[in-house]
């Protein structure tokens, strides 16, 4: 596979998002979760036309949003989705802040299971919640939710659990026996499951994703989704997303959302999420293919040329979780990368305890990009 349309890294270079304005010009950088193709035709058309006739003002109450977001669901998870139990956002991250506000008060007790995106510690300790940890397992299998620790955690007075489906930053796409078997300790021990599925449309071949709220009555109970095209179609920066509920139960808690939370969302990424979510599946699937093709050559490349890194190739998403242990350079490898090989990945001690001495890379960009990493990396072993 060439590089197809990625744009070169002198091209790449005069963005002007965190992923290219953080780090000096030597640097190649794969930590901030960006990906380097170009806007799928639609969303740019779209974009444009709304720019032409100075559209650039509030977002609306229209239903357009929920219809795409229903639409999507549908024909590509075959999941029905209540339009009138949907609800605009800013994007995923506040969504889940504001949810948690809403179910869990200060001193309450929040579940995350690491390593897990970083962010997920901050938003518990945003609403005054304590962090409670129960990680991911590990065994034959690869890592699972370790449904043990959770049901022991969530005996011990818990209020809310954060589910992350797909799991960054492991790429894990949860079975649906784990997540049926989740949505029944949530009901039994009456807590609040919030479940960031913004990497959803990024599941790879080889997998299924499944959306927690249509595993069971229980998950709807106490389930709620969080979507975005943010991820899928790289649009984070324009501040779009949505909150899917299932049940009255969990509904009530999302109808107290302030009523002018729809005037902080991107009218523009409003524009590009519905554009994305109805006409954006050919990109999609090009764009899937190739992740799926650098996933197994990032295998290859560090099989080659740095054997002592370990690494299970994701089943969604284009972040790598590579255990750099055996390499001895501390919790910290990838301090240590950026510094001698001028190669910038996200420290894995950020996401938790268990990520200690692993790093996270970003290999959504061109294969010669990725190649040239992973080179820079293995001259310095």
């Amino acid at each position: 596979m060439d590089d197809l349309a990625i744009p070169s890294l002198a091209e790449l270079r005069k963005r002007r998002s965190a992923k290219w304005r953080t780090f000096p010009n030597d640097v190649l950088p794969l930590p901030v979760a960006e990906m380097d193709l170009p806007v799928a035709e639609p969303i740019a058309r779209a974009l444009h036309e709304a720019v032409d006739r100075s559209d650039t003002g509030y977002a609306a109450p229209t239903r357009d949003l929920a219809d795409a977001v229903s639409g999507y669901a549908r024909r590509t998870w075959d999941w029905k989705i209540d339009t009138d139990g949907v609800r605009t956002v800013a994007d995923v991250g506040i969504g889940i802040v504001e949810v948690l506000r809403r179910v869990a008060g200060p001193g309450d007790r929040v579940v995350i299971s690491p390593p897990v995106y970083e962010p997920f510690a901050w938003w518990v300790r945003e609403v005054g919640a304590q962090v409670v940890e129960a990680p991911l397992a590990e065994g034959p299998r690869g890592r699972r939710l370790d449904l043990e620790a959770l049901e022991r955690a969530f005996a011990d007075r818990a209020t809310a659990y954060l589910l992350c489906n797909p799991h960054n930053p492991v790429g894990l796409v949860h079975p649906r026996e784990d997540l049926v078997a989740l949505a029944g300790l949530a009901d039994r021990y009456g807590v609040h499951v919030l479940s960031d599925e913004i990497h959803a449309p990024l599941v790879l071949p080889g997998a299924e994703f499944v959306p927690f709220l249509e595993v069971s009555d229980a998950a709807r109970r106490r389930g709620f989704s969080f979507l975005s095209a943010s991820k899928g179609w790289n649009l984070a920066g324009l501040k779009a997303a949505v909150v899917v509920t299932a049940d009255p139960a969990p509904r009530r808690y999302v109808d107290r959302l302030p009523a002018h939370s729809l005037y902080r969302t991107g009218h523009l990424g409003v524009i590009a999420t519905v554009a994305a979510f109805n006409d954006g599946d050919p990109w999609l699937a090009g764009t899937l293919a190739i992740l799926d093709h650098n996933r197994r050559l990032l295998g290859e490349l560090l099989a080659e040329s740095l054997p002592e890194a370990r690494y299970g190739p994701p089943e969604a998403g284009f972040l790598a979780w590579i255990d750099l242990r055996a390499l001895g350079w501390g919790d910290d490898p990838a301090a240590h990368i950026l510094d001698a090989a001028r190669v910038a990945l996200n420290a894995g001690h950020r996401y938790g305890s268990a990520g200690a001495g692993f790093a996270r890379l970003n290999f959504g960009c061109s294969p010669r990009t990725l190649t040239e990493a992973v080179a820079r990396i293995a001259a310095i072993r």
